[in-house]
This record gives C-alpha cells, structure tokens and sequence, in this order.
C-alpha cells in the first residue's frame, strides 16, 4: 500500500487499539508537523475528553513498513506510545496559554538554523542574528519525560493581539529570569556530569591555561539553551569569562562552546571540528550550523568567523596602505629641497613717444 493508504489504515487501527486496549476514546487527524531541523506527516491523537494531543510520526513509521516490519507491530507499539505519552502528559491549565498576560513570563528563546527552517520560520514570529533565528517558546509545564512546550506562532500573536516586536521585547525581559544563563568550563561541565567534585584534577585540566580553557553556554536546565545568545548581556559575560573576544562553536540548540580567541585558533580547523562533531555525534534534529561564530570584545561586533577574518585582513590592508602614505610622506619631507630659480623684475612697459 502506499503512504496514503498506510496512515488511513495505521489511524483506523490506532484508534480501535486504544479503545479496546486502555479504553481511550480519541479522534485522530493526519497533519504536517514542522519541528526544528524537520517536517514530517502526523497522526494527531486526542483524547475526546482532553485538550491535550499527541503526534506520532507516520513518515517513521511508514519508512519502518517499507523496511518489512510487521503493520501489526507498528500499530501496536504506535498505540502503545501514544497512550503512555497522554498518561504522561504535563498538567496545564489550557485556558491559561489563551492569556497572553500569564504566558509572556514563560517566554523562553530558541536559536536554530535559519537556512535549515526556512519554511518553518514562515509561520514563526522570529529575529534573524547572522545565519540563525531567534524564535520563542511557551514553557508549559513539567513532566515525567521533559519539558512540555509550545512553539510561538503568528497565529498565536495574533489571537494575543501583540507584535513581533512586542513579543521579541517581553522575551528579552522575561526568558533570562525564567531561564537564566549559565557558563561553565569544561571541567566543571564534566564534574556535574560525573558526579565529581573537581573533575579537573583526575583528568589534568587545571593544568590548561586560563586562556586556553573552553566554556559551555546555555540556561538553567540545559535544554535549548544556546537561545541564550540572544540575551541582551550574553556577550559581556562570555567575554568576560573569556577574558575578552571569543570563537563561539554551535554545539546544539541546547548549547553553545565558547573559546578564547588568542590569536592563535585557525578558522577552517573550527570549522572542520563542528562539521565532524555534526555529522558524527548530534542528532540531526539538534543541530545548529556548521559555522563558527566570532565576538569582537573591543568592537562590541558579533559576527560569523569568516566575516571576522575578512575584517580583520581588511583592517590589515588599510593598516598597511596607511604605513606606506605615510612613509611615502615622511621620505618627501626628509629629500633635500631644490633652489628654486630667482626671478628677475619685469620691466614696465611704457608708451612710445
């Protein structure tokens, strides 16, 4: 059978599992779903007596039943998950997401890749830094399984009759009190991780350099945290942790490696450390960029690393140009002055008589 007929047939028998199975009597709609980093065909599943839905991804699952996997199977595990992600679901006041007034201090900031959700920030009010996107979330509430939130759409800012701007604004008032910014070194990252106290000195860190030291950046709970590039002082505490400018490597939406620029970092090997950590480590759904980004402390200019480079090769040009005019002056100024020829009065011209 083909895609169409698979989730009609996948839907009728989701449906009649969760009835029969756990007495849950649902409606289940086919949509598109457009998350960061993809898109996919849903079945939305929603319980007739609840607000609160769950999708699974019938483009998986479809890509399962091509691969020869049982329909029975899938339908039995979809019907499974389905009800174990609606008995988990985070308990919210659905009445309380209508009012723009309770929400706004549950704004939280997100950055993704502008050019990877190009169709998604259609639909998304959003503020473009460089080649990313700064779009907004809902923090709903807390479960079992996470965080349960609600991407900001145009339709919503719409119903909460606000602007863009006015959302951009309350968000950079209200995300860094809701979730604020943590910056960490490596070695204390790790040490929360481990469980160890100082982590540093079983493995030799505190031996690196202060200048050489990597910081991670993200907010409080670690999830989508590189939104915290968008806060109004995010980069004078990173500078300031960093002891002035600084590389920043997009590790994931959730956080963001920030290293001392000492001079001494070569771009393309930076680039070439993201691309490889991207294609080999992160999930594809959290991924940022394989870009690396750059912050002049003393130019206050935040900016991808290539644009660095060409400015600062462009003020190399300049800085050059300027030594030559001016040793071009000064050689003209210390080079020995020709006599200039002395000359003779006219004579005044009479009138014959």
């Amino acid at each position: 059978m083909d895609f169409e007929q698979f989730k009609e047939k996948l839907a009728d028998e989701i449906k009649e599992l969760l009835s029969s199975l756990f007495g849950r009597e649902t409606t289940i709609e086919a949509r598109t779903v457009e998350k960061t980093n993809t898109t996919y065909d849903a079945l939305t599943i929603k319980p007739i007596d609840s607000d609160v839905a769950v999708n699974i991804n019938a483009t998986h699952l479809f890509e399962l039943y091509e691969k020869g996997e049982d329909f029975g199977v899938i339908a039995s595990d979809a019907a499974k998950f389905a009800d174990n992600a609606l008995y988990h679901s985070p308990d919210f006041d659905i009445d309380s997401v209508k009012d723009y007034g309770q929400m706004k201090e549950r704004l939280t900031m997100e950055v993704i890749s502008a050019e990877k959700n190009a169709d998604l920030l259609k639909s998304v009010p959003h503020k473009e830094i460089e080649d990313l996107a700064v779009v907004y979330r809902l923090e709903l509430a807390k479960c079992e399984q996470g965080v349960g939130t609600v991407l900001v759409t145009n339709q919503m800012i719409e119903h909460y009759g606000i602007t863009a701007e006015q959302l951009h604004e309350d968000a950079l008032a209200n995300a860094p009190k809701f979730k604020p910014l943590v910056i960490e070194t490596m070695a204390e990252v790790l040490s929360r991780q481990m469980g160890i106290e100082d982590v540093s000195k079983e493995i030799g860190l505190d031996d690196i350099p202060k200048e050489n030291r990597i910081y991670v950046a993200s907010v409080e709970g670690y999830v989508n945290g590189a939104g915290a590039l968008a806060y109004q002082d995010f980069m004078e505490k990173a500078a300031e942790r960093a002891n002035g400018s600084f590389f920043i490597l997009p590790s994931s939406i959730h956080e963001l490696l920030i290293i001392p620029d000492t001079g001494k970092h070569d771009l393309h090997d930076l680039e070439s450390m993201v691309r490889e950590v991207n294609a080999t480590t992160v999930d594809p759904k959290e991924q940022l960029t394989d870009n690396v980004y750059h912050y002049d402390a003393k130019d206050k200019i935040f900016e991808l690393g290539e644009k660095f480079v060409a400015r600062q090769n462009n003020k190399e040009v300049k800085k050059s140009l300027s030594a030559q005019i001016k040793a071009k002056k000064e050689e003209i100024a210390k080079a020995p002055k020709k006599d200039e020829p002395v000359k003779e009065p006219k004579a005044k011209e009479g009138r014959a008589k």
